[in-house]
């Protein structure tokens, strides 16, 4: 091939490669339009006193969901990934919650379960802007949305309910019974195992040192075994301050009763 035909050959595949390049750049941005969504964040608060589950779908669009968690009596969840809403908000963009809570549990133990789907509107934006969602369960149990980037004790939330949930009073009596309850049940532990190792001294022990030899190798590293005396007097403290400990968080749980 003569040298012309090869610079010809050259400049023709080059002319090829710029229109493929640009074709391929054409391509490359009819590809990747600009989106008119965006994925936020989600925040579950339950202002009952029923543990409270949640999970939203969109009312258009199944494959849109998210959330999910478990959110305990007055309490804030977590941060849940995600759900996708328009970056400029219109009426009409619905969402449905999925709502599960449990009633008291009854005289066999059964807990309740009561499950509810609300199509919930999702609120104009707060100036404008899309925040992250919020689903709240309100004290009259039914579900609503805000969208927010800042939570609900800020001053510029703009949710209808103001403030973190608030436990009732008939709520935190009723906790306080479980609490005293575990306490007692503490003090009374330490003081059979007082008792036990009276009565029962060296039949208590052998069952202590194999249960330390399992859980607590490294301090019965410091005795010779279940005969030693040295042995006996350290269960016996470990009692005596366990008793003390729990006395006194007995007691403070007495005045401090809502």
């Amino acid at each position: 091939m003569s040298g012309a035909r090869v610079k010809t050959y050259i400049s023709l595949l080059s002319a090829l490669s710029l229109l493929l390049s640009g074709c391929s750049k054409t391509t490359e941005a009819t590809a990747l339009p600009e989106t008119n969504t965006v994925a936020v964040n989600i925040h579950g608060v339950n202002y009952t006193a029923e543990p409270f589950r949640y999970v939203l779908a969109d009312a258009k669009d199944p494959s849109n969901r998210g959330g999910g968690e478990h959110i305990g009596p007055f309490s804030g969840g977590g941060l849940t990934c995600c759900f996708t809403l328009p970056k400029r908000w219109r009426p009409g963009i619905l969402v449905k919650v999925h709502s599960t809570h449990w009633l008291p549990k009854t005289a066999t133990g059964e807990l309740p379960e009561v499950e509810k789907i609300y199509t919930v509107e999702v609120p104009a934006y707060p100036n404008g802007s899309v925040g992250e969602l919020w689903v709240l369960r309100t004290a009259e149990g039914t579900v609503e949305l805000v969208t927010s980037n800042v939570e609900p004790g800020h001053p510029q939330w703009p949710g209808k309910v103001k403030g973190w949930p608030e436990p009732s009073l008939a709520y935190q009596r009723e906790r306080w019974k479980l609490y005293r309850k575990h306490a007692e049940g503490n003090v009374e532990l330490y003081r059979e195992r007082l008792e036990h190792l009276q009565i029962y001294k060296q039949a208590h022990l052998r069952n202590g040192w194999d249960f330390d030899s399992e859980h607590d190798r490294e301090i019965i590293k410091k005795f010779s075994g279940p005969e030693d005396p040295a042995y006996a007097e350290y269960k016996k403290n470990r009692y005596v301050e366990g008793l003390r400990r729990s006395e006194e968080k007995l007691q403070q749980l007495i005045r401090e009763k809502p």
